[in-house]
């Protein structure tokens, strides 16, 4: 007898799953250009899983700029033949009932740091092999150079930047891929695939007037249009509060709308001290992120544990609605909180200041400074945002844990004009130098003429005695 062989036509077509997380985007995309490459048909799938809802992470400003960014991703798939399939529910339930609907032997992902990701990764490796499918998962997708791919000796990651820096440029990185020309969905599924499953920015409540469009196509404009306008002026003029030449890619690195392995490799093609500057940036974020994949537990417990005795009762509390409002009476501060209340997200000269208010000045805990940032910031994320407080309130990776910066010098120096301070203070619009920095030393009739705005509500000099005291 003879073995019977199926024909190649009746065979199943080979068949992969691409799980989009936190890299929205189709070009320099490891994952799709893997699945497509190998010729399968190809499930571009996201899930809305409820586990990051209920971890605070679906903050208005986040979920109004993931649904632009859906919609540009699902729009960009379709002008190449698919379709972004949108799911709702567990993760790892969802994939494994699209796998045994489709019939797929592969899904692809790109690699995470926080401990969720992590954790998600290995519940999927498992419940995936229970279904006879492998899971591939791709490094350098969310990151330029992957966490623990430089460690020093003896150590799991770096802890002090600079070194970090320098190995991390010493290394290679890999070409950006372009985006796949077609993306050929399953036999069936192209029919059934429902735009109308996907979030829409107009259904989210509570948004920031003036927060950025999502997407990748308004990502990779931005970075075009930021190279060749602001690049070569960036590292002088990076902390001009009022200037604004920074990229304001952040958001967009946040959901992976642009590569940061891209952004590297342009900026470095355009070469200059601005390009390198920008580079450097993008380091920090890895830093942040490696930092994060070695010690999980840094998104909510101190790095560097210090014995802080934070503030704590009525007048702490006062104090931090009135930092959370922009009433604090320091205008640089105030300016740069309604910043972040309008636009959900903050110019890092600005981020330094406030928290530095916050954590050294005020003294209350950097948690309670992180999770109003979480609330607000578009680009709000566990390595950044929670290791970037942690670097300013002194229980982080900063090799000087005690520095404090003052608003009122900080505000001279990176806003002399005072641009930056009226645009987002109207109250002291009319006020010049320097008291557009010091408007409580104004007196009599001038004070009066500003009295809409609030009184300091802490005194400098006793907030720096009260933080080296507790020093001691």
């Amino acid at each position: 007898m003879h073995a019977s062989h199926a024909s190649p036509a009746d065979r199943p077509e080979p068949v992969a799953v691409v799980l989009f997380t936190s890299d929205l985007r189709l070009h320099d995309h490891p994952p799709l250009r893997a699945a497509t490459a190998e010729g399968r048909a190809v499930v571009p799938l996201f899930v809305r899983d409820p586990a990051v809802d209920r971890a605070g992470f679906a903050a208005p400003n986040r979920l109004a700029f993931l649904a632009d960014c859906l919609t540009d991703l699902d729009e960009g798939l379709r002008e190449r033949g698919g379709a972004l399939v949108v799911r709702a529910g567990d993760t790892v339930a969802e994939v494994c009932a699209v796998v045994r609907a489709t019939g797929a032997d592969e899904v692809h992902l790109a690699a995470g740091c926080s401990a969720f990701a992590r954790a998600r990764e290995e519940r999927l490796r498992r419940a995936l092999a229970a279904e006879g499918c492998a899971l591939r998962v791709h490094d350098a997708v969310i990151t330029a150079v992957p966490p623990g791919e430089v460690t020093p000796q003896g150590s799991d990651h770096f802890a002090v930047f600079t070194p970090y820096l320098r190995r991390w440029a010493a290394e290679p990185l890999r070409a950006p891929l372009a985006a796949p020309r077609a993306v050929r969905l399953p036999e069936g599924l192209g029919e059934s695939v429902p735009s109308a499953g996907l979030p829409r920015r107009a259904e989210v409540a509570g948004v920031s007037e003036g927060l950025a469009t999502g997407g990748e196509r308004a990502g990779r404009e931005r970075l075009r249009r930021w190279l060749a306008g602001h690049c070569d002026t960036y590292e002088e003029g990076h902390d001009d509060l009022a200037g604004d030449v920074t990229s304001r890619l952040s958001p967009y690195l946040h959901f992976g709308a642009v590569s940061a392995t891209e952004a590297v490799h342009r900026a470095r093609g355009r070469g200059g001290a601005g390009a390198e500057a920008f580079v450097r940036q993008l380091c920090w974020r890895d830093f942040h992120h490696q930092v994060l994949a070695a010690r999980p537990d840094a998104s909510g417990a101190d790095y560097r544990p210090r014995y802080r005795r934070w503030r704590h009762g009525p007048a702490a509390a006062a104090d931090l609605r009135a930092w959370q409002a922009g009433r604090t009476g320091y205008p640089l501060v105030d300016a740069a909180m309604r910043q972040l209340a309008h636009e959900g997200w903050m110019h890092n000269r600005g981020r330094m200041v406030v928290a530095s208010f916050l954590t050294k000045t005020l003294y209350i805990d950097w948690r309670e400074g992180a999770r109003h940032f979480l609330s607000l910031l578009v680009d709000g994320d566990i390595a950044n945002n929670q290791l970037n407080w942690q670097w300013t309130a002194g229980t982080g990776t900063d090799t000087r844990p005690n520095r404090v910066l003052n608003p009122v010098r900080q505000g001279l120096r990176y806003d002399p004009d005072g641009a930056y301070v009226r645009r987002w203070v109207p109250e002291l619009a009319g006020l010049g130098r320097p008291f557009v920095h010091e408007p409580w030393r104004l007196v009599g009739l001038e004070r009066a003429a500003y009295a809409d705005y609030p009184e300091p509500i802490v005194d400098l000099a006793e907030g720096l005695a009260r933080f080296r005291a507790e020093q001691d």
